[in-house]
């Protein structure tokens, strides 16, 4: 591929040659990590035999810096294992990741603003960029719904395992008896497809709004009629997307997630036998969480999926998920669920 990029007729057409240093680099990136990592296993090869042939007064010395390398070698290998499973059609494309808001109400609200900031912190950890394409604010505090578009390498990949209800237990602040309450918010995610995918939309069963957008912005985001909600009448799907200053930037944006959503409902019905490893939302309530955040009367993350847990609430809920996202991955593995059924076998 990089010799084709040498051929004097490469730039001849754009888009052909963009989209072929694009899958080049995607390679490059699946590739050249293993091949590197092979080098320096070889290379530990290497310092165990300086360590055998090394007399008792360098030993030890060596032994050291064997042991640190091998250590860094094992957290290394557990990154390529994760990238690994990121394997999915649009795994490697953008996330659009939506919070709605469920049982709870003021707390729910309250709730859905909480995870909304444990996912822009995730995803600033991980080095990935956030563009708000919607936030809908609860009554009287927090959010009832919000729509960010996460854009990275594999952002869909990762933040596909968050998708299901979750839990969260602690004591209210807006109850002045300070009783505990209980708060549901489902979250949804689909990978932002930019590909050209079979979804055939007629114009007669899409209803266009449009109204002035409530989000902040500069000159002219609340004085213009610029935000746009697209209702699919077949399948009830809503969308809205406002973060524009243009009607028609925000109309081709929403048409995007529209068909993004679609196309995630029809595969979701080819693959409902996997919904224990996909998880499967159901109603935000009881009973259909994936994952509980408990802040009183002790405190606990657990994912009930997987069965993954910590007593570190603080950090996970300022944007450490990796090890749920990690352990969701692994138990959705074609080699993890070949492992169960030998067990069961």
């Amino acid at each position: 591929m990089e010799a084709e990029m040498g051929a004097p007729a490469f730039w001849d057409n754009n888009d052909r040659a963009q989209k072929h240093i694009t899958k080049l680099n995607t390679l490059k990136r699946t590739i050249l990590p293993v091949v590197a990592y092979h080098k320096k296993a070889d290379d530990v090869g290497v310092m165990l035999e300086l360590v055998e042939s090394a007399d008792a007064g360098e030993r030890e010395m060596y032994e050291q810096e064997l042991l640190s390398t091998v250590d860094a070698l094992v957290a290394e290998l557990d990154q390529l294992e994760i990238s690994s499973f990121l394997t999915g059609q649009f795994d490697k494309n953008n996330a659009i990741l939506s919070i709605q808001s469920g049982a709870g109400g003021t707390e729910a609200n309250d709730w859905a603003d909480l995870m909304f900031r444990m996912y822009t912190r995730w995803a600033e950890r991980r080095g990935f960029s956030l563009e708000v394409q919607d936030v809908q604010p609860g009554d009287q505090a927090g959010i009832s719904k919000a729509t960010i578009l996460i854009k990275g390498e594999n952002a869909y990949g990762y933040v596909k395992a968050e998708r299901g209800v979750h839990r969260l237990v602690r004591i209210s602040p807006f109850d002045a008896n300070k009783r505990r309450h209980t708060s549901f918010c489902a979250v949804d995610v689909i990978a932002e497809i930019t590909e050209d995918i079979d979804v055939d939309l007629v114009d007669s069963d899409i209803r266009v709004d449009v109204y002035r957008s409530s989000g902040k912005g500069g000159q002219g985001v609340n004085t213009t009629d610029s935000a746009v909600r697209l209702t699919h009448a077949p399948t009830g799907i809503v969308v809205v997307c406002q973060n524009e200053r243009s009607q028609i930037k925000n109309k081709a944006a929403a048409m995007q997630v529209l068909k993004a959503r679609i196309y995630e409902r029809r595969l979701d019905e080819q693959r409902s036998e996997m919904e224990r490893f996909y998880g499967e939302k159901g109603e935000i309530g009881f009973g259909s969480q994936i994952r509980s955040y408990v802040l009183q009367p002790y405190q606990m993350v657990k994912d009930l999926r997987t069965g993954i847990s910590t007593s570190d609430t603080q950090d996970v809920l300022d944007g450490d998920l990796d090890r749920f996202i990690y352990a969701w991955l692994r138990a959705g593995s074609p080699r993890h669920r070949n492992k169960d059924i030998q067990m069961e076998e």
